[in-house]
């Protein structure tokens, strides 16, 4: 059983798991969700975007810029498989 060192730290879990239940989040709804600085969530966002699990999008609205996160579907299947392999670990009996 690996856990996915992409997704295993814990400012990446927490993007991840967040996303996951979503289509697409705006950048500042993840941060301030999770209580972090934009160069945090940047740095995660982008090492997410680099494994091919997160979709950066830029845009406008209005004249303002804006920056939405999403999952891409290898994103979705590898969060979904990290989280299986969570659940197998915490069902072992101890010993």
């Amino acid at each position: 059983m690996n856990l996915d060192p992409v997704i295993h730290a814990p400012v990446r879990l927490q993007i991840m798991s967040l996303l996951a239940a979503t289509v697409e989040a705006e950048f500042a709804f993840v941060r301030d969700s999770l209580e972090i600085s934009d160069s945090v969530l940047s740095k995660h966002a982008s090492a997410l975007e680099a494994a091919g699990y997160v979709e950066i999008r830029k845009g406008h609205v209005g004249k303002r810029p804006r920056t939405w996160l999403k999952l891409t579907d290898p994103g979705r299947k590898a969060f979904k498989s990290y989280v299986e392999t969570l659940q197998q670990i915490v069902r072992q009996p101890l010993t």
